[in-house]
């Protein structure tokens, strides 16, 4: 599921792959009209498997910080709604999701985003956040068992 979710920059909200050609990716909104359109190598196109959030120490993978956020919320849609509270509101939800999240370079409108794509993963019936990367069908898979 992770590599199958996509962010689309200067698009609202999450996709998922459904096939690939040679010149674009094909893929769905995951909004409620579950809209099929085109991508193309011009967009800049990120894996939810891609994105990780600063802490103080190591960058955690927002797969992560999905769970954390299922877990605190028990599969629920979050509880805290993000589109109206204060910026104190949003830091404190996050710390107790994250508690050694980099306050200084994780910003609101990280956390915002973070917890409208979890709004989005839930009301579609996604919550199985830590599941293994595999490959995707199409993927390239290079075997060099021979080579060691």
């Amino acid at each position: 599921m992770q590599q199958t979710i996509l962010s689309i920059a200067g698009k609202p909200g999450l996709y998922k792959l459904l096939s690939r050609s040679n010149r674009n990716l094909i893929v769905e909104s995951l909004d409620e009209h579950h809209k099929r359109m085109p991508v193309f190598s011009t967009d800049r196109i990120t894996s939810l498997a891609d994105i990780a959030m600063f802490t103080d120490a190591d960058d955690i993978p927002l797969m992560t910080i999905l769970a954390s956020v299922r877990d605190k919320e028990e599969g629920k849609p979050a509880s805290i709604d993000y589109k109206k509270c204060s910026g104190a509101e949003l830091q404190e939800y996050f710390g107790q999701v994250l508690p050694n999240f980099d306050r200084d370079r994780v910003h609101n409108s990280d956390i915002k985003k973070l917890l409208q794509w979890y709004n989005i993963l839930i009301a579609n019936g996604i919550t199985d956040f830590e599941e293994e990367m595999k490959p995707t069908e199409g993927d390239n898979i290079d075997n060099r068992k021979d080579m060691e």
